[in-house]
């Protein structure tokens, strides 16, 4: 099934340069494993050999690699949702992809929107930290006003930085010139010597949920907030990362 596009917004010269080299990379992945394993013999001249177990698993695993990078970079620069909207990272040698419904399974069902905050996070900070390679889960740092679960726990599956005490709860960042409901949106990822900060966009967030959230609640009033929450989610999802956040690097 093909996927849907959700904007006709005009990609931007970085993301036309992003997506050009995510293409390229597919192609010479694709054509260094063919040259392995669909290179027809010549009669009477040359026959090839088989490749070492090795070397053939190394080829899979840059193609593999490459097809997420290109997955990754039409979601966020095309809009272009489905089965391939995930986010790829290495862990050492090996890519890992999560979909946004790994990290819902993660979290559960308590802050789904806290989760799709942390899928389009990640969809929109990764590129810009490293435009050529999936990034190094062990490797990546997050700093945050933002003290929901749901954030947290998609940030620790796909990185695992509160486990390896590179996330931090930093109340210093919000933002009060945004707003009550938005002031502490906002994110400083980090890698590698290198950071951008998020900042979530108008209209993202409502103040009814943000109110609803941090009060205590009747039942009526938490059965309100949790279909704010599927709301948000909806929201959110629907959208192309650039349209959730602003992004500046730092420094």
């Amino acid at each position: 099934m093909m996927p849907s596009v959700t904007t006709s917004t005009e990609p931007t010269p970085e993301q036309r340069l992003q997506l050009q080299r995510a293409h390229e990379r597919l192609r010479a992945a694709s054509k260094d494993l063919q040259s392995l394993v669909a290179t027809d013999p010549i009669k009477g001249r040359w026959k090839p050999e088989a490749a070492p177990a090795q070397v053939l698993e190394a080829a899979r695993e840059d193609l593999r690699q490459a097809q997420v990078r290109l997955a990754a970079c039409e979601a966020q620069t095309l809009g272009w949702h489905g089965d391939a909207d995930v986010i790829g990272v290495q862990d050492g040698r090996r890519l890992i992809a999560f979909s946004f419904q790994d990290m819902l399974a993660y979290h559960g069902p308590g802050s789904p929107g806290g989760v799709a905050h942390a899928f389009k996070i990640m969809q929109r900070a990764f590129p810009l930290l490293d435009p050529d390679a999936p990034l190094q889960r062990r490797e990546v740092t997050l700093r945050t006003a933002f003290g929901g679960p749901g954030a947290r726990d998609g940030f620790e599956l796909v990185t695992r930085a509160v486990t390896g005490e590179r996330y931090v709860l930093d109340p210093d960042l919000a933002r009060a010139d945004r707003g009550t409901t938005m002031e502490r949106f906002v994110f400083c990822v980090g890698y590698r010597g290198r950071s951008v900060t998020l900042t979530v966009r108008e209209g993202i967030v409502t103040d009814e949920f943000i109110a609803l959230a941090r009060k205590e609640r009747s039942d009526s009033e938490e059965a309100r907030l949790d279909l704010l929450k599927l709301e948000m989610t909806e929201r959110v999802m629907s959208l192309r990362a650039p349209e959730v956040y602003y992004a500046a690097l730092d420094g």
